[in-house]
């Protein structure tokens, strides 16, 4: 209960801060709640996100010691684009909002799984309140 009520919390704080212009807490992600069954459109996505970008991003876009949450405001789309997230996958990424150090590229996942990727962290954040 106390872990629910915690995560509301957070959630409403980093809307706050959103919404007021300033820039989100970066060191805590907004957390995905009770868990939801993906839609089954979006599972080829999930397995993919679970077999190439969970073990530094979490099993559910809330980040580990490896590599930042997914499902945070800082990566809205309002924030980063789908495409940020392709050329992420492609050609890595500088470390600018984390201190997690460079994003290597993922050179075993096609375009086309990114997109699906995206799509089910795009439902992940949705559910979580980011959109």
């Amino acid at each position: 209960m106390r872990a629910r009520v915690e995560r509301r919390w957070w959630a409403a704080i980093a809307a706050m801060v959103v919404a007021c212009g300033q820039s989100p807490a970066r060191d805590r992600p907004v957390a995905t709640g009770d868990r939801l069954p993906t839609p089954p459109v979006l599972r080829q996505g999930e397995a993919w996100y679970l077999a190439h970008c969970a073990a530094c991003h979490g099993p559910g876009g809330t980040g580990t010691e490896q590599g930042p949450p997914l499902v945070h405001p800082v990566y809205a789309p309002r924030h980063h684009a789908d495409a940020a997230f392709v050329l992420a996958a492609a050609a890595g990424v500088r470390a600018h909002h984390w201190r997690f150090g460079d994003m290597p590229p993922v050179p075993a996942v096609s375009r086309a799984q990114v997109t699906a990727i995206v799509r089910y962290v795009r439902w992940l954040q949705r559910v979580s309140g980011i959109s």
